[in-house]
């Protein structure tokens, strides 16, 4: 189901623009040559075909204008520009039928809306666009071969009725197969593009956050260190008072608070360092299904989990990883962590593996959670950025500078109130038997 569209900086609007200047500028061209042609054939300025050229010019340049005073408030974008590939298959079929129907030099217009409807509206709207051109151009062949239109024909020029039935059907075939071989082609090129576009976005962005969190980790690594050793000292201390001196009530619930605090400041500072510098670990050869499913397995009795959550598992067997089975286990624990704690009550989370090209194979935890909305996920590998009222804000951020290590990188797509997917790719390796 497609979104309205409401923001002008989207792609299709962009394209929307675009497609209405080369359309004013292409008719300018084509039809204004036609014309000059027509001159020389027929040098009256008011004969019937120059008239009907003027009216398509004027046509579309008055369509043009409509188009540009509503596309500001247009709310739904994708059906705009249905609209407007569908009229512009109708002025296409309009000028063939005026350049000579049958004869018209002009039939291969119909490939350049096809080829723009693929760009705007990819493989859907290409074929949709195909198949109207295709019905257009049939119809009105047909209509002429039988005598029930008279298409406007140059001097020596020759309609339909004289030619051969075959010949006439030849050609309305040769002539959608084209316009479906065109939709197809350049359907797949649109996809390619926009999912190119879509991979080098995911790039640029794990860059980005890759250059930020080494800054803030080489920075903050001598600072964690710094505070660390002062707070096992603390620790120490007010346990060995507390065994040795003879405490109140009171003053013991006291320091029974400060180990309390001590122990969990010490634990989040383990967190940041490693953030800061994850330890390498030792690489073993994995089969990625069987240790997925045992996490899985541990963390469906974990009380974050137990008795609310389903989490059903799509796994592939037989593919074989090499990392270090801690930080496989930190990695997805802390995805099922976060997937969990974005469900509210009862609901599901899916945990899945699925090979990819270059020996890579992808992971993926998806939950039907309350999603994050667009204007705080640039900031979700942030440290300490959390929107949990007990969270740290480190979890994704450890699993981040983890995948660093193995060259992956961690994908975030989420829509609010419908949930999230995050997906890591991982190196696969030949199995050890």
């Amino acid at each position: 189901m497609q979104t309205p569209a409401k923001r002008p900086e989207s792609e299709l609007y962009h394209k929307l623009k675009w497609l209405m200047f080369f359309r004013v500028l292409f008719t300018s061209l084509l039809l204004g040559s036609t014309i000059i042609l027509q001159f020389q054939q027929n040098p009256s300025p008011v004969a019937k075909p120059l008239l009907i050229l003027y009216g398509l010019i004027a046509g579309v340049f008055l369509l043009s204008f409509i188009y540009a005073l509503t596309l500001q408030r247009v709310q739904h974008l994708v059906a705009f520009a249905y609209l407007q590939t569908g009229i512009d298959t109708l002025i296409v079929t309009l000028i063939i039928f005026v350049t000579g129907g049958f004869m018209s030099i002009f039939s291969f217009l119909y490939l350049v809306v096809i080829i723009y409807s693929s760009m705007l509206l990819f493989r859907q709207g290409s074929m949709l666009m195909a198949g109207l051109c295709s019905l257009a151009y049939g119809a009105m062949i047909a209509m002429e071969y039988y005598g029930l239109l008279s298409p406007y024909v140059m001097e020596g020029g020759v309609v339909a009725t004289g030619y051969p039935g075959s010949h006439v059907l030849y050609k309305v075939l040769i002539t959608v197969l084209a316009c479906l071989a065109v939709a197809f082609l350049s359907s797949i090129l649109a996809e390619q593009t926009r999912k190119t576009k879509k991979e080098l976005l995911a790039i640029k962005e794990h860059v980005k956050r890759v250059e930020k969190m080494a800054y803030m980790g080489e920075m903050a690594a001598g600072l964690a260190h710094e505070i660390k050793n002062p707070l096992a000292s603390l620790a120490g201390s007010i346990q060995l008072l507390k065994e040795d001196a003879y405490l109140h009530p009171d003053d013991e619930k006291l320091m029974q608070i400060v180990l309390r605090e001590t122990d969990r400041l010490s634990s989040l500072v383990g967190n940041f360092l490693m953030f800061a510098r994850p330890p390498a670990g030792r690489s073993e050869i994995i089969r990625l299904d069987t240790a997925l499913a045992e996490i899985a397995e541990l963390f469906e009795k974990d009380a974050t989990c137990s008795g609310r959550i389903q989490i059903t598992q799509n796994l592939t067997p037989d593919i074989w990883v090499a990392m270090d089975p801690t930080h496989l286990h930190q990695i997805v624990w802390n995805l099922l962590l976060n997937a969990a704690e974005a469900i509210a009550g009862t609901g599901h989370i899916g945990l899945s593996m699925q090979p990819m090209r270059n020996k890579q194979v992808q992971v993926a935890v998806a939950d039907n959670g309350c999603g994050i909305p667009q204007e705080i996920r640039s900031t979700i590998f942030d440290p300490f950025f959390t929107t949990k009222p007990k969270g740290t804000g480190l979890g994704l951020s450890i699993v981040h500078r983890i995948l660093e290590f193995y060259n992956s990188r961690l994908d975030v797509e989420s829509k609010p109130n419908q949930g999230t997917r995050v997906t890591i790719n991982l190196a696969r390796v030949e199995s050890p038997t």
